[in-house]
């Protein structure tokens, strides 16, 4: 355990227009499917956090070269077949579930063999769910258990597959999606709803990609093989980043807060949809269309008479990465709030749904745990006393920016340790709450 920072003093009232950084789900898919495009593609606004850097580092092993210019990254390749000339390569996808899985998708025509590892924590993640359809392709994988590290050798007669993503994971999807890219004839996905940032590349691309979306799934077919073109892309701002300045905001005194250029695709928007069922007054404001994405302002500001809800299932995987902070707003809202489902807390890159139960039993709040399903009995009154101390949690970048928050809205005097997790997703983290006036000490 090391690099602690220190928190002791509530953050004063802000009135404060934001930027933050790249959309990571985006970056790291722009990055990938630059690998397969014919000439020089250039990403704006490109995420330079370590999962997109090593995504970076990962085509590079792999015989992609890519350029930092002034503002813009270029990526030049071949097309579909231009990671099919190294052997015994080993890719090291760090902390990334998502750079992880997705690079297995275009890897399934490399025969060649690869090997893919990850640090500790993506070590202890389950890979089968993205092994076992890979497989029906055609590919081959050496493997012990199901986690990494893995080798996968691909084959130059893969075979298209139908498949059934049943557990929400737009990872899965997408390496399935890529591999569809590679194969010949069509490939059928039936998805249940989850982020669709693939499919939205793949139209904007011009790759052959037909969705047809039902009510609680989307049936998806691509046309495999078809060589598509360079491009240029700016990518939006980070809804999961900006999640925290929206929670800092909601719980602080007389504040306001404009977010500019951020991501609102509708597979994201479950924490907004969330809070204003909670009585947040969240609103966009200069909306458009870039890319086949929503991007937009968004505009938020602190509320007295936060309210308890029961949340529907149906909005889990669209803010799947947010419930830490949204448990943090139940915590301050009258009344009980109810989520149910949420196993898949548990598969990220720690526990988070055990950690975030263990941080607000440690702030006092009650909570009733019955196997995935929770109910929070919040307090508007919360007013901490007292020192916390956050450690031990797999340094898991989300647990540590909500530790921050709670920090910064509820009281006490806090030690957080492990602040380069922010790292992994958004290293400005801490420069942009100093900037809103936060007080906080760094080691």
């Amino acid at each position: 355990m090391h690099n602690p920072v220190k928190i002791s003093n509530k953050i004063k009232k802000f009135n404060e227009k934001i930027s933050v950084s790249g959309d990571k789900s985006i970056s790291i898919r722009c990055v990938l499917l630059a690998t397969q495009a014919i000439g020089i593609s250039r990403i704006y606004n490109l995420l330079e956090s370590e999962d997109v850097l090593n995504a970076l580092k990962s085509i590079k092993r792999l015989g992609v070269n890519y350029k930092k210019k002034k503002n813009f990254y270029e990526i030049e390749s071949f097309g579909l077949r231009s990671l099919n000339k190294l052997n015994r390569v080993v890719v090291n996808a760090g902390n990334s579930g998502t750079l992880a899985r997705l690079i297995l998708g275009i890897l399934v025509d490399n025969d060649n063999e690869v090997t893919l590892k990850g640090d500790n924590s993506l070590s202890g993640r389950d890979f089968t769910r993205v092994i076992e359809p890979l497989k029906k392709f055609g590919v081959n994988f050496i493997v012990k258990k199901k986690n990494l590290p893995l080798i996968i050798k691909g084959t130059k007669f893969l075979r298209p597959i139908n498949y059934y993503e049943k557990l929400g994971s737009a990872q899965c999807k997408s390496a399935v999606m890529l591999a569809a890219l590679k194969t010949p004839g069509i490939t059928k996905i039936k998805a249940k709803k989850s982020r669709n940032h693939t499919e939205l590349m793949f139209k904007e691309l011009e790759i052959p990609i037909k969705v047809i979306k039902e009510k609680y799934y989307d049936l998806i077919e691509i046309r495999g093989l078809t060589n598509f073109n360079s491009f240029e892309y700016r990518v939006p701002g980070d809804l999961s980043s900006s999640a925290f300045f929206l929670v800092l905001t909601l719980l602080s005194k007389e504040s306001k807060i404009r977010i500019t250029n951020v991501n609102i695709n509708e597979t994201r928007t479950g924490i907004i949809k969330i809070l204003n069922r909670m009585n947040a007054k969240i609103v966009y404001k200069n909306k458009k269309k870039y890319k086949g994405e929503i991007v937009s302002d968004i505009l938020v500001k602190s509320v007295n008479n936060l309210k308890g809800i029961r949340c529907p299932k149906s909005l889990n995987s669209s803010a799947i990465d947010e419930f830490l902070i949204i448990f943090l707003v139940a915590a301050k809202a009258k009344g009980i709030s109810t989520f149910s489902d949420l196993g898949e807390l548990n598969k990220k890159e720690s526990p988070r749904l055990n950690i975030a139960i263990k941080l607000l039993k440690m702030m006092g709040i009650k909570i009733l745990r019955k196997n995935n399903d929770i109910k929070i009995y919040g307090n508007p009154k919360l007013n901490l006393k007292g020192k916390f101390i956050v450690k031990n949690y797999n340094k898991d970048h989300r647990i540590f920016m909500m530790s921050c928050i709670a920090a910064l809205t509820f009281g006490g005097n806090w030690k957080i340790f492990d602040k380069d997790s922010t790292y992994t997703s958004f290293p400005h983290f801490l420069k942009i709450i100093k900037q809103l006036g936060a007080d906080i000490i760094e080691n």
